[in-house]
Protein backbone atom coordinates (compact mmCIF):
# COMPACT_ATOMS: atom_id res chain seq x y z
CA UNK A 1 0.00 0.00 0.00
CA UNK A 2 1.40 3.39 -0.96
CA UNK A 3 0.56 6.71 0.60
CA UNK A 4 -0.83 9.49 -1.56
CA UNK A 5 1.27 12.62 -1.51
CA UNK A 6 -0.57 15.92 -1.51
CA UNK A 7 1.69 18.89 -2.14
CA UNK A 8 1.28 21.94 0.06
CA UNK A 9 2.35 25.49 -0.54
CA UNK A 10 5.48 26.65 1.21
CA UNK A 11 4.71 29.82 3.12
CA UNK A 12 7.38 32.32 4.08
CA UNK A 13 7.69 34.80 6.91
CA UNK A 14 8.24 38.54 6.74
CA UNK A 15 11.77 37.92 8.04
CA UNK A 16 12.56 35.47 5.22
CA UNK A 17 10.97 37.82 2.67
CA UNK A 18 13.34 40.59 3.84
CA UNK A 19 16.34 38.26 3.60
CA UNK A 20 15.37 37.39 0.02
CA UNK A 21 15.15 41.09 -0.85
CA UNK A 22 18.51 41.81 0.79
CA UNK A 23 20.07 38.94 -1.20
CA UNK A 24 18.92 40.57 -4.44
CA UNK A 25 16.32 37.96 -5.38
CA UNK A 26 13.95 40.69 -6.57
CA UNK A 27 14.67 43.30 -9.22
CA UNK A 28 14.21 46.95 -8.27
CA UNK A 29 11.17 47.24 -10.53
CA UNK A 30 9.43 44.13 -9.11
CA UNK A 31 6.20 44.97 -7.35
CA UNK A 32 5.79 42.02 -4.99
CA UNK A 33 3.89 41.94 -1.75
CA UNK A 34 3.77 39.21 0.84
CA UNK A 35 0.22 38.23 1.78
CA UNK A 36 -0.27 35.51 4.38
CA UNK A 37 3.03 33.86 3.48
CA UNK A 38 2.62 33.99 -0.29
CA UNK A 39 4.51 36.33 -2.62
CA UNK A 40 2.11 37.98 -5.05
CA UNK A 41 2.88 40.14 -8.05
CA UNK A 42 0.90 43.35 -7.90
CA UNK A 43 -1.18 44.68 -10.77
CA UNK A 44 0.53 47.27 -12.98
CA UNK A 45 -0.23 50.87 -12.12
CA UNK A 46 -2.28 52.61 -14.80
CA UNK A 47 -2.83 56.31 -15.38
CA UNK A 48 -6.11 56.73 -13.42
CA UNK A 49 -4.69 54.81 -10.45
CA UNK A 50 -1.45 56.82 -10.46
CA UNK A 51 -3.35 60.09 -10.77
CA UNK A 52 -5.58 59.25 -7.79
CA UNK A 53 -2.62 58.21 -5.62
CA UNK A 54 -0.92 61.51 -6.44
CA UNK A 55 -4.09 63.48 -5.68
CA UNK A 56 -4.63 61.70 -2.35
CA UNK A 57 -1.00 62.19 -1.43
CA UNK A 58 -1.20 65.94 -2.03
CA UNK A 59 -4.52 66.27 -0.15
CA UNK A 60 -3.34 64.26 2.83
CA UNK A 61 0.10 65.85 3.13
CA UNK A 62 -1.56 69.28 3.41
CA UNK A 63 -4.38 68.11 5.70
CA UNK A 64 -2.29 65.92 8.02
CA UNK A 65 0.69 68.28 8.30
CA UNK A 66 2.97 67.42 11.22
CA UNK A 67 0.32 65.20 12.86
CA UNK A 68 1.41 62.23 10.72
CA UNK A 69 3.57 60.98 7.90
CA UNK A 70 2.01 60.19 4.53
CA UNK A 71 3.73 57.16 3.00
CA UNK A 72 3.07 56.30 -0.66
CA UNK A 73 3.26 52.74 -1.99
CA UNK A 74 5.64 51.61 0.73
CA UNK A 75 5.46 48.39 2.75
CA UNK A 76 3.76 47.80 6.07
CA UNK A 77 5.01 44.79 8.04
CA UNK A 78 2.18 42.62 9.34
CA UNK A 79 4.00 39.79 11.11
CA UNK A 80 4.40 36.96 10.96
CA UNK A 81 3.70 36.47 7.27
CA UNK A 82 2.39 39.59 5.47
CA UNK A 83 3.95 42.73 4.08
CA UNK A 84 1.52 44.48 1.72
CA UNK A 85 2.28 47.60 -0.30
CA UNK A 86 -0.75 49.83 0.30
CA UNK A 87 -1.21 52.80 -1.99
CA UNK A 88 -1.20 55.30 0.89
CA UNK A 89 -0.58 54.97 4.61
CA UNK A 90 -0.83 57.72 7.19
CA UNK A 91 1.64 56.87 9.92
CA UNK A 92 2.12 58.22 13.42
CA UNK A 93 4.78 60.94 13.43
CA UNK A 94 7.05 58.70 15.51
CA UNK A 95 7.19 56.17 12.63
CA UNK A 96 9.40 58.56 10.65
CA UNK A 97 12.08 58.22 13.32
CA UNK A 98 12.23 54.47 12.71
CA UNK A 99 14.13 54.91 9.45
CA UNK A 100 15.61 51.40 9.42
CA UNK A 101 12.37 49.62 10.29
CA UNK A 102 9.36 48.88 8.10
CA UNK A 103 6.36 50.30 9.98
CA UNK A 104 3.93 47.86 11.58
CA UNK A 105 0.25 47.95 12.54
CA UNK A 106 0.88 50.01 15.69
CA UNK A 107 2.39 52.77 13.52
CA UNK A 108 -0.58 53.03 11.13
CA UNK A 109 -3.34 55.62 11.56
CA UNK A 110 -4.97 55.00 8.16
CA UNK A 111 -4.36 52.70 5.20
CA UNK A 112 -5.78 53.43 1.74
CA UNK A 113 -6.09 51.16 -1.28
CA UNK A 114 -6.96 52.75 -4.62
CA UNK A 115 -9.00 50.24 -6.60
CA UNK A 116 -9.41 50.27 -10.33
CA UNK A 117 -8.97 46.68 -11.49
CA UNK A 118 -8.18 45.41 -7.96
CA UNK A 119 -11.45 46.11 -6.12
CA UNK A 120 -12.30 42.49 -5.28
CA UNK A 121 -8.74 41.73 -4.11
CA UNK A 122 -8.53 44.90 -2.02
CA UNK A 123 -11.96 44.32 -0.45
CA UNK A 124 -11.80 40.55 0.08
CA UNK A 125 -8.10 40.01 0.88
CA UNK A 126 -6.30 43.16 1.94
CA UNK A 127 -8.97 44.95 4.00
CA UNK A 128 -9.71 41.81 6.11
CA UNK A 129 -5.95 41.39 6.62
CA UNK A 130 -5.70 44.97 7.90
CA UNK A 131 -8.63 44.33 10.24
CA UNK A 132 -7.10 41.14 11.68
CA UNK A 133 -3.91 43.10 12.36
CA UNK A 134 -5.85 45.76 14.29
CA UNK A 135 -5.31 48.63 11.85
CA UNK A 136 -7.80 51.21 13.06
CA UNK A 137 -9.09 52.52 9.73
CA UNK A 138 -8.89 51.44 6.10
CA UNK A 139 -10.29 53.06 2.96
CA UNK A 140 -10.89 51.78 -0.52
CA UNK A 141 -11.03 54.56 -3.08
CA UNK A 142 -13.13 52.88 -5.77
CA UNK A 143 -12.34 54.56 -9.09
CA UNK A 144 -15.07 52.76 -11.03
CA UNK A 145 -17.95 53.63 -8.66
CA UNK A 146 -16.39 56.99 -7.68
CA UNK A 147 -16.79 56.38 -3.97
CA UNK A 148 -14.72 56.06 -0.84
CA UNK A 149 -15.52 53.03 1.31
CA UNK A 150 -14.40 53.52 4.91
CA UNK A 151 -13.81 50.58 7.27
CA UNK A 152 -13.54 51.07 11.04
CA UNK A 153 -13.57 49.07 14.28
CA UNK A 154 -11.19 46.24 13.38
CA UNK A 155 -11.53 42.72 14.67
CA UNK A 156 -10.55 39.15 13.79
CA UNK A 157 -13.71 38.72 11.71
CA UNK A 158 -13.36 41.98 9.80
CA UNK A 159 -14.23 45.61 10.35
CA UNK A 160 -17.47 46.17 12.28
CA UNK A 161 -18.31 49.50 10.60
CA UNK A 162 -18.46 50.27 6.90
CA UNK A 163 -19.33 53.71 5.51
CA UNK A 164 -19.71 54.82 1.90
CA UNK A 165 -18.68 58.36 1.06
CA UNK A 166 -20.20 59.84 -2.09
CA UNK A 167 -20.84 63.24 -3.68
CA UNK A 168 -21.26 66.10 -1.19
CA UNK A 169 -19.99 63.86 1.65
CA UNK A 170 -16.80 64.10 3.67
CA UNK A 171 -14.94 61.75 5.97
CA UNK A 172 -13.09 62.66 9.16
CA UNK A 173 -10.04 60.54 9.98
CA UNK A 174 -10.82 58.68 13.15
CA UNK A 175 -7.29 58.97 14.56
CA UNK A 176 -6.96 62.62 13.50
CA UNK A 177 -10.39 64.22 13.97
CA UNK A 178 -9.10 67.60 12.81
CA UNK A 179 -8.48 66.10 9.33
CA UNK A 180 -11.44 66.02 6.95
CA UNK A 181 -11.35 64.70 3.39
CA UNK A 182 -14.14 65.83 1.08
CA UNK A 183 -15.37 63.56 -1.73
CA UNK A 184 -15.43 66.42 -4.23
CA UNK A 185 -11.72 67.14 -3.54
CA UNK A 186 -10.83 63.47 -4.12
CA UNK A 187 -12.91 63.05 -7.27
CA UNK A 188 -12.53 66.62 -8.59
Amino acid sequence: MSAVFTPTRAKISVERFHKMAEAGVFAAEDRIELIEGEMLTMAPIGGPHMSMVNRLNALLVRAVGDRGVVSVQNPVALPPDSEPLPDIVVLKPSAAALSAVVPGPADVLLVIEVADSTLRYDRDVKVPLYSRQGIREAWIVDLQARRIVVFREPGPGGYARRLEIGPKDAVVLEALPEVTVEWNRVFA
